[in-house]
C-alpha cells in the first residue's frame, strides 16, 4: 500500500523521498520513481515538508516517530507528519506532545481501498487533527485520495478506520460464507460470485476481491490473515474502551485466527473461504 501511495504522489509531480525498515525496498521504489532513498526516518523529515508513514503496527509507529533517528528528530517547524497506519487512536494521541515540541503538525490519516486504488490516487482517507495541519497537507492528501474526510481532532481518523475495518471484516466473512454455501449447493463458484457482485450486497469490496476468492493461488496477497487478526484485536480493545458490544468482530477474529493456524498467517484474509471448505471436507471424511 505504501509503495502504491508513493507512485501516486510521484505521478502528481511530488518529489518523493523514500525510507523503509528494509532498505533495499526503499531503494527499489526510489529508483522506480526517480526519487531518493535515505537511511533514517529523520532524513525524510529533514528533506520533506510533508511526511507520510504507513507501518505495520503501533510499535513500529512509536519507533519510527520517536526513535533516536525518528521523524521527530528531523522534523522542523511547519512540517506535517501524517501517519496512515491502522493503529489504536491512543497511538497518535500519545505522540501529540512530541510533535508540538518540534513545531510540527501531526495527523492520523488511515486509508480505505485496494492497492490498485492507492496506485490510482483514489483512496478514501479519514483524517484526525487540527484543521490548519489538514489544509497544509491537502495537496498530498488530494493526490492520494478521491475522498478526504476531516473527522475531528487527532485520533478520530484512527477511530473511524477501526469502524470501517469492522465492516470490512464482516463483509469478508459473509462473502466467504455466502460463496461456500452456493458452492455446496452445486452452483459454479465463478457464477455464484457474479451473482453476489450483482446483488444488493455487491459492495466495492466484493468487486475488487474477486480474484482473491476465485483464484487465491494466482493472486498476490493484499492483506494477510495475521494483519487482519491484529486489526480485529484493535477493534475489540477499542470497543472495550467505549463499552460497545461487537459480537460480529469477536466471531470474525476467531475465524481469522483459526484460518491463520490452518493455512498460515501470511495468506490473504480471503482464505477464510478455503478454511470453510476445508471444514466441510473434514466433516465429510474427505482429504483436507
Amino acid at each position: 500500500m505504501g509503495s502504491s501511495m508513493g507512485r501516486a504522489l510521484a505521478r502528481s509531480g511530488f518529489d518523493v523521498v523514500c525510507w523503509n525498515r528494509t532498505a533495499p525496498a526503499a531503494q527499489a521504489l526510489a529508483d522506480e520513481l526517480g526519487g531518493r532513498s535515505v537511511e533514517r526516518p529523520a532524513d525524510v523529515a529533514r528533506e520533506a515538508d510533508i511526511c507520510v508513514s504507513m507501518l505495520a503496527d503501533g510499535a513500529a509507529v512509536e519507533t519510527t516517530y520517536r526513535g533516536a533517528d525518528g521523524l521527530f528528530a528531523g522534523a522542523h517547524a511547519g512540517s506535517v507528519l501524517i501517519d496512515s497506519s491502522t493503529v489504536a487512536p491512543s497511538t497518535l494521541l500519545g505522540l501529540a506532545a512530541d510533535a508540538r515540541a518540534v513545531g510540527a503538525g501531526l495527523l492520523d490519516a488511515p486509508v480505505s481501498g485496494s492497492v490498485s486504488l492507492a496506485e490510482a490516487g483514489s483512496l478514501t482517507i479519514m483524517v484526525g487533527g487540527e484543521a490548519a495541519h489538514v489544509e497544509a497537507a491537502r495537496p498530498v492528501l488530494d493526490a492520494l485520495a478521491a475522498k478526504v474526510f476531516h473527522l475531528g481532532p487527532l485520533g478520530t481518523g484512527a477511530a473511524m478506520k477501526l469502524a470501517v475495518n469492522a465492516l470490512i471484516f464482516g463483509l469478508n466473512e459473509a462473502l466467504a460464507e455466502g460463496l461456500v454455501l452456493a458452492e455446496a449447493a452445486g452452483i459454479d463458484r465463478a457464477l455464484a460470485y457474479d451473482v453476489l457482485t450483482a446483488s444488493a450486497a455487491g459492495a466495492p469490496y466484493v468487486g475488487y476481491k474477486r480474484g482473491a476468492f476465485l483464484d487465491p493461488a494466482g493472486e498476490p496477497v493484499a492483506f494477510a490473515l495475521d494483519l487482519a487478526a491484529k486489526d480485529l484485536r484493535l477493534i475489540a480493545a477499542f470497543a472495550g474502551v467505549l463499552d460497545v458490544p461487537v459480537p460480529q468482530a469477536t466471531t470474525n477474529l476467531r475465524v481469522i485466527e483459526d484460518a491463520s493456524v490452518a493455512h498460515g498467517g501470511d495468506r490473504d484474509f480471503s482464505a477464510v473461504a478455503e478454511h470453510l471448505r476445508e471444514s466441510i471436507r473434514t466433516k465429510e471424511g474427505r482429504p483436507a
